[in-house]
This record gives C-alpha cells, sequence and structure tokens, in this order.
C-alpha cells in the first residue's frame, strides 16, 4: 500500500499536526515505510500461536505486604526545604 500527497495531509489534518508542503514528501515516505513494516508482519505464520494480552501472561507477580508507614526518613525528606518547622515545610503565609 502506498499514501499519496492527499492522504498524508488528510492523515496530518486528523491527527491535528502541522506539516508543510516541503514536508509532505518526507511525511508520506515515512509512513510508506511504516505501511511496508506491517506489511512485513502480516507475512509472518502465527498459525498455532496463542494471543497473548501482555508479555507475563500466565507468571504471577511477586507483590510486596501493603504497609502503610510514614517512611521513617522525614530528615532526609526535608533536608532539602528552604525553611523548615520541626518536622515540617515552612511555608509563607498566603491568606490573609
Amino acid at each position: 500500500m502506498s499514501l499519496d500527497p492527499a492522504t498524508v495531509r488528510r492523515i496530518a489534518r486528523l491527527a491535528r499536526i502541522r506539516v508543510d508542503e516541503a514536508q509532505v514528501t518526507q511525511m508520506q515516505a515515512e509512513l510508506n515505510a511504516i505501511l511496508g513494516w506491517i506489511e512485513q508482519l502480516n507475512e509472518v505464520n502465527v498459525d498455532g500461536v496463542a494471543p497473548m494480552a501482555g508479555g507475563s501472561q500466565g507468571m504471577a507477580q511477586r507483590l510486596r505486604v501493603d504497609a502503610v508507614t510514614d517512611g521513617g526518613m522525614a530528615d532526609q525528606v526535608l533536608a532539602n526545604a528552604p525553611d523548615r518547622a520541626g518536622a515540617f515545610y515552612a511555608v509563607p503565609k498566603v491568606v490573609e
């Protein structure tokens, strides 16, 4: 399948991409190359290959215990704060 310049302009308009006339031929070549790769993929024999929803199908994810903690590192978190009041960020008052 080969795209003509009018189709490239229409695709660009639908994708809301501004394409100058000088760029139409470059974009046409790039889109035709992508379509060529898709045609190559269509030639691959996939008989007997089950469709997959993801790369980890049939494998269980290792999950950590979902425990709520404060992180235990308030000093490290506040180390870069420009101003602090105890274990809290100090910010200027913005409402009178």
